[in-house]
């Protein structure tokens, strides 16, 4: 802020109505008051409703003598022209022009003056530097943050202070910690929101606040007769953004609340076009919608929007209120249908990676859509047609319980179309395979099978699942005959995975073919230029290698995948190159690697929700590689080892089973680091922290997720007892000096 006063003589503070627009602009003018030695002045314009009175309310606010309806621009002018003070105006939003006009005037002719701007849109003059006001930073709850990273949190922060005032005996404890951050995470960080719900402390717990939250609108009322009107209550500050926008805008608005999370301009102009609003229109509509604060520009390397979930559910309201939400949310599912339908037809190929990013950042559209078409009659093949093409994604993601929650509630209600129902039940079938839930996956493979015996297509899918079945029942000899029937000289997608079975099927039956079918797969893969795939090409080459017995050869190919595979945030692939590893080590007689590899394999196992008992071929080798380890280390040994890693993160583990970080715990650690309070892992976050790298850099610095690169800087934060980033940077640079 300091630096943008330095560089600017007009500021504005933008954002959403109840984001803290107001709070900021007088933090920063107090802090800036010595530097104006005519002074700060606060005018607030939110009272004023008719047109030309701007200038006399600012007139009367500096104190002018002539403060009368006669006061003109030049008379302002004149008296600002040799004063060197800050200009305050609050609340421009609902005067935009005439706001633009006066200032540009005053700016031009008095060149002292300073102006600060709070509005919901830009005034759009030349040397307007726009600072957006986002909402209050919350923790990542997918983490599981610990509470003191999640009391360190501004929206927290204000939660507690707030409380303290409503509700005297109320204080954030560890047990409703993770309670309150759920809770402001569901009002968007937003601190009048915030407000408004400590309000209700008098009456509730924090618990029953967050239950009521769909309410929001009724729920989130002030009393404080002090407070402007459009923020005694939520609904009266977004009334005030809504009227300030015009009719297209509304209807856009309305129409985008079908949307759950972000959404691309091409999924809104395909949505919400129509009735109104011409296709060619959207795009200026949504920038208007940007520069008032109703959308929020998101960047994933395109421009992507989203509305804050208070703003999107009145929104939503409004669109109920009109009769048109029925028609909307089909737009909304049929354009999320053609969307899966397409990934699954292109995800084999130079795209993969593309379309696996696309789904990560639509699934929340896409489960809204899924819903819709558990809601209505006549929906269900659609929402079964969503949840089959996509298969390969909730595979990637390691969702596959997910998956098959859909899949099982689509398939639980009648349906229209034989074709599509089977196709679903091929699909539920596999992921419960994969799953390890071989007695779930045996009748819908049955039922799937039923008259389909003149469908080519199908048939194929049907003896690819079937050879997988045969597969991880341990009878790999029947496993090479199916798939092998399967086949196809394609590159479509089913026929990769054909391969890459029929190369596992092979390897674990000692079939000599092995190696050319492992060969072939990974072939397949580099052909068509599919990143993903070409990670199970290297996979089922070190499981070829480790079958034959050829160790050294097998650690690279299992290590290029890992890598590749943690550098896109695979989820499903890593438990299977660290339990390969762990063969691996096993083999070479490295037993204690071996152990931790186990253990890693296991805990990563767990948390995508896979059971390796009934994949006979990896469960045999799994339980012939722990036996042999037990035996080599003992017991006590075995079970020390797995102590070690667990004193590990898994990132930490990853490292250490990629010979990256060879340091367990216990074992002697550089000098400079003995008497550090952080993990290695956490030593390198806080390295490049001090090289001034962000979140987002420090992840992709270190092929972690970037949710694992903000959970390990809260973590350095909590065990250095600092609250900024700075305070690292500081200590960074102690710690080399001493």
């Amino acid at each position: 802020m300091e630096r943008l006063f330095a560089d600017t003589r007009l500021l504005s503070l933008t954002g959403p109505g109840g984001v803290g627009k107001t709070r900021l602009a007088l933090r920063a003018a107090a802090k800036r008051r010595r530097a104006f030695t005519d002074g700060v002045w606060l005018v607030d314009l939110s009272p004023l409703r008719g047109r030309g009175l701007l200038i006399q309310e600012i007139s009367t606010a500096l104190g002018l003598r002539d403060a009368s309806a006669r006061s003109s621009v030049s008379s302002l002018v004149a008296y600002l022209q040799d004063k060197h003070l800050l200009l305050v105006l609050d609340n421009c939003e609902h005067l935009l022009d005439e706001c633009a006009k006066l200032v540009d005037t005053l700016l031009a002719g008095a060149s002292g003056l300073t102006v600060l701007a709070t509005s919901r849109e830009p005034l759009n003059i030349r040397g307007e530097r726009v600072l957006g006001v986002p909402p209050l930073a919350m923790p990542c709850l997918s983490d599981r943050p610990k509470a003191e990273a999640i009391i360190r949190c501004d929206a927290v922060r204000l939660f507690a202070d707030r409380a303290a005032l409503a509700a005297e005996n109320f204080a954030i404890t560890a047990e409703n910690c993770g309670t309150v951050a759920k809770l402001c995470q569901r009002l968007d960080g937003m601190p009048l929101a915030i407000e408004l719900a400590t309000v209700r402390l008098r009456m509730l717990s924090v618990e029953q606040i967050l239950e009521r939250i769909e309410d929001r609108f009724h729920l989130l009322v002030g009393r404080d007769r002090t407070v402007l009107p459009r923020h005694q209550t939520l609904r009266a500050a977004i009334d005030w953004s809504y009227e300030l926008c015009s009719p297209q805008e509304r209807m856009l608005w309305e129409r985008l609340s079908v949307f759950s999370g972000e959404c691309d301009l091409q999924a809104a102009e395909q949505v919400c076009a129509g009735g109104g609003i011409a296709r060619e229109d959207v795009l200026d509509l949504v920038a208007g919608l940007v520069d008032k604060s109703i959308l929020i520009r998101e960047d994933h390397g395109q421009a992507r929007y989203r509305l804050l979930e208070t703003i999107r559910v009145y929104g939503y309201e409004r669109l109920a209120q009109s009769g048109e939400e029925e028609a909307f949310r089909r737009a909304h599912h049929d354009y999320y249908r053609d969307m899966s339908g397409r990934a699954e037809r292109e995800w084999f190929g130079p795209r993969q990676l593309q379309w696996l990013e696309r789904i990560r950042l639509e699934m929340s559209n896409l489960r809204v859509a899924l819903e819709f078409c558990m809601s209505g009659p006549g929906e269900v093949d659609v929402g079964l047609e969503i949840a089959a093409a996509l298969r390969v994604y909730w595979i990637f993601y390691g969702s596959m319980g997910e998956a098959r929650h859909w899949l099982d509630r689509a398939l639980g209600r009648p349906t229209g179309q034989p074709s599509i129902k089977a196709k679903a039940l091929l699909a539920d079938a596999f992921i419960a395979l994969l799953q390890g839930n071989i007695d779930d996956a045996v009748p819908m493979l049955d039922e799937a099978s039923t008259g389909h015996a003149r469908d080519p297509q199908m048939l194929t899918s049907i003896l690819f699942v079937r050879g997988t079945l045969a597969l991880f029942r341990g009878d790999t000899a029947a496993a090479i005959a199916l798939l092998q029937e399967a086949s196809g000289p394609d590159d479509a997608g089913d026929a990769f995975h054909t391969s890459l079975f029929l190369a596992m099927a092979a390897v674990f039956d000692g079939d000599e073919r092995g190696t050319t079918y492992s060969v072939e797969c990974r072939s397949r893969a580099e052909d068509a230029e599919a990143e993903w795939a070409m990670t199970w090409g290297s996979w089922v080459l070190g499981l070829d290698a480790w079958r034959r017995g050829a160790v050294p050869d097998a650690v690279p190919f299992f290590r290029d995948s890992l890598r590749r595979q943690r550098r896109i945030n695979d989820k499903w692939g890593p438990t299977w190159n660290i339990e390969g590893l762990a063969w691996v080590a096993a083999a070479a007689g490295d037993h204690e690697r071996a152990a931790l590899c186990l253990d890693t394999a296991r805990r990563l196992r767990e948390s995508i929700g896979v059971s390796i008992p009934q994949l006979l071929p990896f469960s045999e080798a799994h339980e012939a590689c722990e036996a042999r380890v037990r035996e080599s280390l003992g017991q006590q040994g075995y079970l020390a080892a797995i102590r070690r890693g667990a004193g590990l993160e898994l990132d930490q583990a990853i490292d250490y089973v990629l010979g990256e970080d060879d340091l367990l715990p216990g074992a002697s650690a550089p000098s400079r680091d003995a008497a550090s309070p952080l993990t290695p892992r956490e030593q390198q976050v806080a390295e490049l922290i001090a090289q001034g790298k962000t979140n987002k850099e420090i992840a992709a610095s270190l092929v972690i997720a970037q949710r694992t690169a903000e959970a390990h800087v809260e973590n350095i934060l909590v065990k250095l007892g600092y609250t900024s980033r700075a305070e690292v940077v500081m200590w960074m640079t102690e710690s080399k000096h001493t």
